[in-house]
């Protein structure tokens, strides 16, 4: 793909849509060798990329396109698209732009494809509009719904007349999104100005009732699509179908059957019984499913090893051996010999149930038959033997997996580490985790936290913070949260110095430590009384543009009403609430100082409160009241009540009983008849003896 290729878009078609590519451009060499090359990205060096500039120059367009559909990664794809429009003497063609859409659509990377796209209309290669298509569903994928429909005004404003096709994308974005509403409002614009609905439409639509549990809605949609001239497919009532198969609503599956035979004409075939009987089985309904295998069955079907897999499976998971067992036996006398996943599936069955010898028994039945175990089948043995307290027994398998033929995976490490880990052998653990990562497997951000919260909580912090290093010496991936975890450990045990170093190492390999980091740090140094050092971290929280969390404020709060610091916790608090107002702050000031035994101080700041005088700062009202009480000082409580009064809210009775049979044990008569004269006033004394 040359440029002298590059003009020759009209070679493959004037109006470009889905780009298929043959079977035989993947395995072409040239796709092959650049597919290798492109793996060793990360380590490229002139004469690999001179050599790959080389062979991009010799690719013709599918062969391009093969080579961007063969990337597992798609980012990978993408960023090889970019690389080779940059070279010299290179140009993509139309149908590399669009395979890549094609690609970036079934992903979320919903940026790079809008990039795409402008590339293409600045450079004025003609865009169908599937082209819009692609990139509406890249938007829908991430969640983007409304960016996902303003693709289409930039179809509107690029001249480009909408067609079927992209009506179509759009109603199945609305429908992803739930916005079924929306999408019934669509379908009747886009009749409205001449684009007929096809099947694929109201399928769609079908498919959004089902979402929404409106299956009533779906059904009489299919009896309407006749009278529209778009009679219904076997997709309309298959879709119908599975929502029911989810329901366990067999009786109406059935009664849905016969009607698409009746209305419809259309006679069940091998895909309606598969269809059955693997959404059965996926979602746990083994004896419907094995209902629908014997019916099909009955009728001439053959049912292959796939469906009884499927069965065998649910069966396994609902922890029925016995009726595994039998349909596995039933399988060799049909001549439909189990293939690798059924058995894998009976070996998870057993080792869900205990049942270790027996999930052993099986892995040698299975080289028995000829059926060479493979790593998933290992790696659900591995599992059992870990959740059955036997991860020593599940090593020793790692150990020995090459005389067996078998490569542990990622999956295959981690069970075991997990395992060690459940047991509480760390050091076992963290050996496996180094292995793991020598042979290229590297755990993930997630299973490094849990390991090192373990080693936390066994006191061996140094140990977890030198765990962390190693992993990210060796190129894992290390997130903020591991290192607030290690943080933590030492916070735990005291030893703030240690906290504060790996506070540091993280702004050393940029980092960038989150409010959680800040607050647990915080919380750290409020409880040794380091009050001065504390505030400077949430100012340099508050700088990097965090906002503190509810918990963030608590514990301010809790620590500097703990050590009487009432004056410079407010300054703290007014520079937080900059940054993110909380509507209950000050509520939880005064009820803190209250628990503290502090209600003086708590009054102080009562007109910061009252300001809006809900039922919330009612109730923190009757905490400082009751807080008063407790200190025998009936007279701060009364007073309390008044400003209450005075801001129309009405405190509690009986409250105001306590507080008025105080003040009368003290003397107080005339303070205790206005008390509950005002509530009198109020109808409240009055409703209460109603009561």
């Amino acid at each position: 793909m040359s440029s002298s290729n590059g003009n020759d878009n009209h070679a493959y078609g004037e109006s470009i849509g889905r780009v298929e590519i043959d079977e035989h451009e993947f395995r072409h060499p040239l796709v092959k060798e650049v597919c290798r090359l492109i793996t060793y990205r990360s380590a490229w060096n002139p004469r690999l990329e001179g050599y790959l500039r080389y062979l991009l120059r010799r690719l013709k367009p599918p062969h391009v396109c093969a080579v961007l559909r063969s990337q597992e990664d798609e980012r990978i794809a993408l960023n090889f698209f970019y690389w080779a429009d940059r070279q010299w003497r290179y140009k993509h063609n139309a149908i590399v732009y669009y395979t890549l859409l094609d690609v970036l659509s079934k992903t979320k990377l919903c940026q790079g494809a809008k990039r795409i796209l402008k590339l293409m209309m600045r450079r004025g290669i003609k865009c169908s509009p599937e082209a819009f298509g692609y990139v509406m569903v890249s938007y829908s994928r991430a969640g983007m719904l409304r960016h996902a429909m303003q693709v289409l005004t930039v179809m509107q404003k690029a001249g480009v007349e909408p067609n079927l096709s992209i009506c179509n994308t759009a109603i199945y974005v609305l429908v992803k999104g739930s916005k079924l509403e929306k999408a019934l409002r669509f379908l009747n614009r886009m009749e409205l100005v001449g684009i007929k609905p096809n099947v694929v439409t109201y399928n769609c639509l079908i498919k959004g009732y089902c979402d929404l549990n409106r299956v009533e809605d779906a059904l009489e949609l299919i009896t309407e699509m006749p009278s529209k001239g778009c009679p219904p497919d076997k997709v309309s009532y298959y879709t119908v179908m599975t929502f029911l198969c989810k329901e366990k609503r067999i009786e109406e599956v059935k009664l849905l059957m016969e009607k698409m035979v009746v209305n419809s004409e259309l006679i069940p075939d091998q895909v309606t019984y598969d269809t059955l009987i693997h959404t059965l089985s996926k979602h746990g309904h083994a004896d419907d499913a094995l209902a629908y295998l014997r019916e099909a069955e009955d009728k001439g079907f053959h049912i292959d090893k796939v469906g009884y897999s499927a069965v065998v499976n649910s069966f396994c998971k609902k922890g029925k051996i016995d009726e595994t067992k039998s349909l596995v036996n039933e399988m060799y006398s049909k001549g439909c010999i189990p293939d690798v996943v059924t058995y894998t599936a009976i070996i998870d069955g057993f080792c869900r149930m205990g049942k270790i010898d027996e999930a052993k028994k099986m892995l040698q039945q299975m080289y028995k038959h000829r059926c060479k175990p493979n790593t998933v089948s290992y790696t659900a043995l591995l599992n059992g033997l870990c959740h059955n307290g036997k991860s020593l027994e599940a090593r020793e398998m790692l150990n020995v997996s090459e005389e067996h033929w078998w490569t542990p995976n990622a999956i295959s490490y981690s069970v075991v580490m997990h395992g060690f880990r459940r047991e509480g052998n760390l050091s076992a653990a963290c050996d496996l985790v180094r292995e793991m990562v020598g042979k290229g497997f590297f755990p993930t951000p997630v299973e490094i936290n849990l390991l090192i919260q373990s080693l936390c909580q066994n006191q061996e912090v140094v140990g977890a913070k030198r765990f962390l290093e190693e992993c990210l010496n060796k190129g894992c991936a290390i997130n903020v949260v591991n290192f607030t975890t290690v943080i933590h450990g030492f916070c735990q045990i005291g030893d703030l110095e240690a906290a504060l170093s790996v506070l540091e190492d993280m702004y050393l390999i940029n980092k960038h430590p989150d409010v959680v980091t800040f607050t647990t740090l915080f919380d750290a140094l409020g409880r040794k009384g380091r009050l001065d050092e504390a505030a400077e971290l949430i100012t340099k929280m508050l700088g990097k543009g965090l906002d503190p969390t509810p918990v963030t404020y608590r514990t301010v709060i809790h620590h500097y009403c703990k050590w009487e610091r009432v004056d410079d916790m407010l300054k703290l608090l007014e520079k937080m609430l900059v940054r993110k107002p909380l509507r209950t702050l000050y509520n939880q000031v005064i009820e803190k100082l209250c628990a503290l035994g502090k209600p003086e101080e708590a009054e102080k700041l009562l007109g910061k409160v009252l300001r809006t005088a809900s039922n919330l700062d009612a109730n923190t009202c009757h905490v400082l009241i009751e807080s008063y009480l407790t200190k025998g000082l009936p007279l701060s409580a009364n007073r309390v009540a008044s400003r209450m009064f005075s801001r129309n809210l009405v405190p509690d009775l009986k409250l105001c009983q306590r507080v008025s049979k105080k003040l009368m044990s003290d003397g107080k008569l005339v303070e205790a008849d206005n008390l509950m004269l005002q509530l009198v006033e109020r109808g409240i004394q009055q409703n209460e003896t109603n009561l």
